[in-house]
């Protein structure tokens, strides 16, 4: 993909942000992952201090990364703050090209309160897409979770989807809301019932299969080709439940 079509990608996912109503004033960021140059990995960001409904393609930085050390090489604007959680995600993920980072209600309710609506999953095809855990973790841990996970909760703070194109890492942001606020909505009716252990196992599977989230040693993202059926594949694995 051309630098100029990342831009709009980029662009176009903050857009989508803010129309959800999961960013509000400078909230959340977006970046992509391009090739390296002169020996630095290059990335393509959102800037910061802007309203995510109001970037544009022509607003964006690109930043050069060494080490923990970052800065702006091209573009009139500033990187955000935030920008080495984004670089723990590369780090721990060679298979990430996007990360986003947002503050969807619900999700960052259970974020804020330091607890994970997703420890016990109560819902299949979930599972296949994200997994069977996304952790409430502390900027410290978060290279050590998504080496496992493709989402996690931002303790007091909100959520990071990750994926190696920008339409998962946006998905994965929509399912995790959705999720939290299933789970928020059956806490007063005596909270949602766990899958069994052998149905999740099973799931797991199917998910491995189809090549989505994290390979041992942080592999690739499955051949290209056609998106997983999510649908298809919970209900191969479940046939013989």
């Amino acid at each position: 993909m051309s630098r100029e079509q990342s831009g709009r990608e980029v662009a176009a996912l903050c857009l989508h942000l803010h129309a959800r109503g999961w960013v509000a004033n400078h909230d959340g960021n977006v970046s992509v992952r391009l090739a390296a140059a002169d020996g630095a990995e290059r990335f393509l960001a959102s800037p910061t201090a802007v309203s995510k409904g109001d970037v544009r393609a022509d607003m964006l930085v690109e930043v050069a990364a060494e080490g923990d050390a970052f800065k702006v090489v091209a573009g009139e604007r500033r990187v955000f703050s935030e920008f080495s959680l984004h670089l723990a995600a590369y780090r721990a993920r060679p298979d990430v090209r996007w990360v986003c980072h947002a503050h969807p209600p619900y999700a960052t309710a259970w974020a804020v309160a330091g607890r994970s609506f997703w420890e016990s999953p109560f819902m299949g095809e979930p599972v296949v897409s994200l997994g069977a855990e996304i952790p409430v973790v502390e900027g410290a841990g978060l290279s050590d979770a998504l080496s496992r996970c493709d989402a996690v909760l931002l303790m007091n703070h909100g959520v990071i989807t990750v994926g190696p194109d920008a339409e998962m890492a946006r998905l994965r942001m929509e399912l995790v809301e959705h999720l939290a606020k299933i789970a928020a909505l059956a806490e007063p009716l005596g909270g949602p019932r766990p899958l069994p252990g052998d149905q999740i196992e099973k799931l797991l599977a199917a998910r491995a299969k189809a090549g989505l989230g994290p390979s041992s040693g942080g592999g690739s993202y499955a051949p290209a080709g056609p998106k997983p059926d999510v649908a298809s594949l919970v209900a191969d694995a479940l046939r013989r439940y």
